[in-house]
């Protein structure tokens, strides 16, 4: 099992779903985590369910530079170090090609894309004078196969992609490793829509949706040093779903 005493750990998306689900359990694992979320009230809840001792919460708009830089000072101040970044933090629309305005693909590119580059070159320098970091970027099996009603979503996921490779290239003799996690279909409020899970799942070679904790597990895998000739690496987690339908009995 992973060990992650003595690493502070950035989370951001972490008051719901898949961002919650990481926290908790790379706290568990000895990590102290840094509870990142657009709406502190949140972040503060969540901390609070995981322990003073374990947890501390900071307010983090991915999309303003601004937010990005007032909580790497902080945790900084309150930890001197930062180990792990993990870019969590995304957002959805699925509409029809045709139907996506501007609008709705600036909002995709703000939170999706131009949040992980925030992140990252916010956490670099520290990670830089430590001469050891893993940024790890939770993206989507839509960055190589997009379904329907995700095109731009889709093309922010692929953006991060070749962001993630192209950083690792560079950062890798500052000893500063960048990966990533590509989930298939979770149980959460975004993926379902409220709307329960869908027959599809039924179908895909595991036969059921993943669970939240299932993307924690391998994110604590490359957060820790058991991943340690890692960079560049990518690590799907769809229960088969882009290999295909089995063939009906």
């Amino acid at each position: 099992m992973p060990d992650l005493k003595n690493h502070v750990i950035l989370i951001t998306g972490a008051n719901r779903g898949q961002g919650k689900a990481i926290a908790r359990h790379l706290a568990s694992l000895g990590g102290t985590v840094v509870v990142g979320a657009r709406n502190y009230d949140k972040a503060v809840e969540v901390a609070a369910t995981i322990g003073e001792d374990r947890a501390y919460p900071v307010q983090l708009d991915v999309t303003k530079e601004s937010h990005w830089k007032a909580a790497t000072d902080e945790i900084m101040e309150e930890f001197g170090e930062i180990n792990v970044l993990v870019n969590n933090a995304g957002a959805l629309i699925s509409k029809p090609f045709t139907d996506i305005t501007i609008d709705d693909y600036q909002q995709l590119i703000n939170v999706n894309q131009l949040g992980v580059f925030l992140g990252m070159q916010a956490v670099i320098p520290h990670m830089d004078k430590q001469q050891k970091g893993s940024i790890i970027n939770n993206i989507s099996i839509s960055a190589f196969a997009p379904i329907g009603h995700s095109s731009a979503y889709a093309a922010t996921k692929a953006s991060v992609v070749a962001m993630s490779k192209a950083a690792a290239i560079e950062l890798g003799q500052k000893g500063i490793r960048v990966n990533m996690v590509h989930p298939g279909g979770i149980e959460t409020e975004m993926a379902t829509q409220g709307e329960g899970v869908p027959e599809f799942y039924h179908s895909i070679p595991l036969g059921r949706i993943g669970q939240p904790i299932e993307i924690a597990r391998a994110i604590a895998f490359l957060a820790s040093d058991e991943s340690s000739y890692c960079t560049g690496t990518e690590i799907v987690v769809d229960g088969g779903m882009t290999l295909g339908a089995p063939r009906g009995e």
